[in-house]
């Protein structure tokens, strides 16, 4: 079996994780993990999709036709050792936004050997800036009485 990690971007509009998807089950792919957003109008998206090493090359040169949809840049990814053990965390974050922010934390890990694993950011407004509303209360558990 062949690991493909695939990038995707375009303009957003309805249809373009079913024409991606739809190229990936005809060649018996495995849609295994992804992360996809919409950003600004564009859509980006990165997936990492199992396929047996024979439909490989076919699924590959399928995808180019997308590219009127989507730019996709496909990557094999290499054969190796498992990875040595690790210990993971979580952190989140909460500070007062400025250029290079994301460089800042980014380097203060990465001088410690830290490897950033998935990373999400958000801007929006602070309490103080007159923006801010407070969040409904939501219930997380509903048990039967």
């Amino acid at each position: 079996m062949a690991t493909l990690v695939l990038t995707a971007i375009g303009d957003d509009q309805a249809g373009l994780v079913d024409a991606l998807s739809g190229v990936i089950a005809d060649h018996g792919g495995d849609w295994d993990k992804s992360h996809m957003a919409q950003l600004a109008g564009k859509f980006a998206g990165i997936v990492m999709v199992t396929v047996s090493d024979d439909k490989l090359a076919a699924l590959m040169r399928d995808l180019e036709p997308l590219e009127g949809l989507l730019d996709i840049t496909a990557g094999v990814a290499a054969d190796g050792e498992a990875p040595a053990p690790s210990t993971r965390l979580s952190m989140e974050l909460v500070g007062l936004d400025h250029p290079g922010i994301v460089h800042d934390i980014s380097h203060a890990l990465a001088t410690r050997s830290v490897s950033i694993e998935e990373l999400s950011t958000e801007t929006s407004s602070a309490p103080m800036g007159g923006g801010w509303k407070a969040p409904a209360p939501r219930r997380l558990l509903q048990l039967p009485r």
